[in-house]
């Protein structure tokens, strides 16, 4: 994981502007939020084990999710950053078949969740926050 410095870090603004801009640049909120913080993500390459992350927390009101109009929502932008997950190719060799967690556990750990991110993608990330700055 690479930290990278950015304008928008302890930035305070209403949650619904942040979306939109967030979805103006391709990131998705998805499962990555509870009522008082959450994530926005951005994959960079088409395997999408590397991704740029901007995380950020409620400050006043509660997130409804992504879709909800969240008016009175103010939240504060974290530090942005560049993780990579390194997930297993191929058939699970240590599979079991489990009726009862067969619904949770169908996918297969990744061999490095905290994989070491290259310069190119760190450059590229540092690239795509900066059009993101810009529109804020």
């Amino acid at each position: 994981m690479k930290m990278l410095a950015s304008s928008l870090e302890n930035r305070v603004d209403e949650f619904d502007h942040l979306r939109n801009v967030m979805q103006e640049h391709q990131f998705t909120l998805g499962g990555n939020w509870d009522y008082d913080h959450g994530c926005y993500d951005r994959y960079l390459d088409e395997a999408h084990q590397v991704w740029l992350r901007v995380p950020f927390q409620t400050v006043s009101g509660r997130l409804d999710g992504e879709s909800a109009s969240n008016p009175d929502t103010s939240i504060r932008i974290g530090t942005p950053y560049v993780l990579k997950h390194v997930y297993n190719e191929g058939l699970d060799e240590e599979a079991q078949m489990r009726l009862t967690t067969a619904l949770i556990d169908q996918f297969q750990e990744p061999v490095n969740s905290d994989a070491p991110v290259e310069d190119h993608w760190v450059e590229q990330a540092a690239q795509v926050l900066q059009q993101v700055e810009r529109d804020f």
